[in-house]
């Protein structure tokens, strides 16, 4: 090995250690700053307590985080389930069935799409969306929105994702299939969907990933309403929206309580990101 490789070497395991070294840094904090909610109202406390009001008095005050976390599963969940059979389609499409310039034409509208600021998104669909959900059930900023919002946004990391582990796939055995006579739906699901399956299952996870990240679209749509979403048309507030809304003002066990919020949303997107991570590592080494 050279000098220089040597050098790129040494410089790629420093980024590598700094960036894990920041990650353990900010879940320090968050951990830190939980430390005072978990110790005075413990875990059955911050999840049996049905409703949130920490401004109260000390005795009266509810610090109920299973509602917004419900919102925030119920949210992403129903936006992976539009989007994964959106970009699963949408990647066969440019890979296997459309021509080279549409194809290219339709990666990079999804590029763009992907690279549409949430608040933008959000301000779509408070202004266009929820206007035309509250016509079929009042008063429109609901769950639907939201979800539909986050399919929104997460539909290009999908698709993207997907057709490049379609492109990935041995040309050897897609030559194979075609020298049998095998028909294009008999190629997808016989050999195509097998070999890209552990790839195409990560890039849902990533997408669902980042929907449970996702902070202001969902905050401007679906209502900030603390309630469990009984409905798809149910006003509701997910664990980053009630963070992003109260953490300027918040003060004492209140602030700690939000700190609680964002380490259960940290270890919830740790364990779809390890999954990912699994999955990968299946696909590597069989």
């Amino acid at each position: 090995m050279g000098q220089g490789d040597r050098l790129l070497l040494t410089l790629l395991r420093c980024s590598a250690l700094l960036a894990g070294a920041i990650v353990l840094v900010i879940l320090g904090f968050v951990v830190r700053e939980s430390w005072p909610a978990l110790q005075e109202l413990g875990t059955r406390r911050l999840f049996s307590d049905g409703s949130w009001h920490p401004a109260g008095p000390s005795s009266e005050a509810t610090y109920g985080l299973g509602p917004m976390l419900a919102a925030s599963l119920a949210a992403s969940g129903g936006a992976v389930l539009l989007a994964t059979p959106l970009g699963w389609l949408s990647a066969l499409l440019s890979v296997v069935y459309a021509p080279r310039g549409i194809a290219r034409l339709y990666r990079g509208l999804l590029l763009i799409l992907g690279g549409v600021p949430s608040v933008v998104v959000g301000f779509w669909g408070l202004v266009e969306l929820t206007p035309l959900i509250g016509r079929l059930h009042p008063p429109g900023q609901s769950l639907l929105a939201g979800i539909l919002c986050l399919t929104l946004m997460i539909l290009p990391t999908t698709a993207l994702l997907s057709e490049e582990a379609l492109r990935q796939l041995p040309a050897e055995q897609l030559k194979a299939a075609a020298l049998l006579g095998l028909s294009r739906p008999a190629t997808v699901l016989g050999v195509m969907w097998p070999l890209a399956r552990p790839a195409l299952i990560g890039a849902v996870l990533l997408a669902a990933g980042r929907a449970l990240g996702e902070t202001m679209a969902v905050l401007m749509v679906a209502g900030n309403v603390i309630a469990l979403p009984t409905s798809l048309f149910t006003p509701v507030r997910t664990l980053t929206a009630n963070i992003a809304l109260e953490l300027g003002y918040a003060l004492e066990l209140h602030r700690s309580a939000l700190f609680v919020g964002g380490l259960l949303h940290m270890a919830l997107v740790g364990c779809v990101m390890a999954l990912a991570w699994w999955l990968e590592r299946q696909e590597a080494y069989g």
